[in-house]
């Protein structure tokens, strides 16, 4: 979602500081890739880093490591011992987000997976206290069957870009995947009585999915 520029940097100056090794990795990601923009950036990865401080998750899976930049910021939530997995379905992209990862001294912490999600979650021998969902919009609702018996209750799913720029809320054409695979999702969660959910207008969107039951 835009957001007023000045408005934007009263934001940045009003939270903790980037560090200098997250703030390279933006910039080489935006340097690298086609679509940078799908990197998290500092103020989304913030929050993600607060939500992930706040439920000190002994275990997390990311759905979408893309260049690494929200892996890192979820991992700084972890509890000591804690491990994150991350799947990235683009081998391509997996030496740029190792190197940040060996970088900040994580290796440890974070198990990287290439290949497809819907391949890789069922072999995950794990239950998870966070899921951060940021692959394929239009397996959304996939990957969110697949996870949902692996989190426990109490457990936190979040889903990134579910406003999907505005999108969700006009005319869609019956060959815009992607934005019927996101409204897919919200209007099933939104109905689904074993979760609260709630979604907060940062950025593009990143519904917040409490689990109350099995």
């Amino acid at each position: 979602m835009k957001i007023d520029k000045a408005l934007e940097q009263y934001l940045l100056s009003h939270i903790v500081e980037e560090t200098p090794m997250m703030a390279r990795l933006y910039r080489q990601t935006h340097l690298s890739m086609v679509n940078g923009r799908m990197c998290s950036g500092h103020l989304q990865g913030s929050l993600l880093t607060m939500l992930s401080k706040l439920i000190s998750p002994s275990r997390i899976l990311e759905i979408g490591t893309y260049t690494g930049y929200s892996a890192l910021c979820l991992a700084a939530g972890l509890s000591k011992n804690g491990l994150l997995h991350t799947i990235e379905l683009n081998d391509e992209l997996e030496s740029l987000a190792s190197s940040f990862i060996e970088e900040s001294g994580l290796r440890k912490q974070i198990i990287q997976h290439i290949g497809d999600a819907t391949d890789v979650i069922p072999k995950l021998n794990e239950s998870f206290d966070l899921v951060f969902i940021d692959a394929d919009k239009r397996k959304y609702l996939e990957h969110y069957h697949l996870v949902f018996h692996k989190v426990r209750v109490g457990g936190v799913i979040l889903a990134d870009n579910t406003l999907w720029a505005g999108k969700v809320v006009q005319e869609v054409l019956p060959t815009d995947e992607q934005t019927l695979g996101i409204m897919l999702f919200n209007d099933f969660v939104k109905d689904d009585p074993r979760v609260e959910p709630f979604m907060i207008p940062v950025r593009d969107g990143i519904t917040v999915l409490r689990k109350i039951s099995e």
